[in-house]
């Protein structure tokens, strides 16, 4: 292997894993500090009163968020502080992560 070819084997890995951590930092949707203000499981939909979403550009409001799964909303209440993940997804907010906050 000559000293170029060694050279571009070596850039083509370099950019190819700041390419893959760069992806992987935006699949990670952050996490938002909300409280549940209604829970209708039957829809899978939960209603959070919650602070800016960055990611989605929205600032602190009230609002109701579909369920990607409905099990994110089991053992949930009304009054429950929760962190949470959404996403815009087929042009509906969406819930991707929610836990308790301690």
């Amino acid at each position: 292997m000559t000293r170029t070819t060694t050279r571009r084997a070596w850039a083509a890995a370099l950019a190819f894993g700041l390419i893959t951590v760069g992806t992987l930092a935006r699949a990670q949707a952050t996490m938002v500090a909300g409280e549940v203000t209604k829970i209708d499981k039957a829809g899978a939909r939960v209603t959070l009163k919650h602070g800016e979403i960055r990611d989605l550009d929205m600032p602190p409001m009230t609002m109701t968020f579909r369920a990607r799964d409905a099990k994110l909303l089991d053992g949930l209440n009304v009054g429950d502080r929760v962190r949470f993940a959404a996403e815009r997804i087929e042009g509906q907010y969406t819930l991707t992560a929610l836990s308790k906050a301690p």
